[in-house]
């Protein structure tokens, strides 16, 4: 898993807590933004139905089908703006 903030690897563990940090920016380990279950454009920001709403989603929560994501999140979340703004960039080049 990566961190959603930061980018770095954390180690992985069989369970991820509340109380756990990123060893790298002592950022949350479990929330939303960590999970593997986050879409910001599904309903409730979360692909899990029975989930209940987390308001603050880079907030430790006690979410019990907190899943570790896979990918790393501040770099795909760069990659999607770096494509986004090359797309509006060739749709109003000259």
């Amino acid at each position: 898993m990566f961190c959603h903030a930061c980018g770095a690897e954390i180690p992985s563990k069989p369970k991820y807590f509340r109380q756990d940090i990123c060893p790298s920016c002592e950022r949350p380990v479990h929330c939303c933004l960590n999970c593997k279950f986050y879409e910001p454009n599904a309903y409730q920001q979360c692909h899990e139905s029975q989930a209940d709403w987390v308001h603050e989603k880079d907030a430790p929560n006690f979410c019990g089908y907190f899943k570790p994501g896979d990918q790393k999140g501040s770099t795909k979340k760069k990659d999607q703006e770096t494509a986004a703004r090359k797309r509006l960039d060739d749709l109003f080049k000259k």
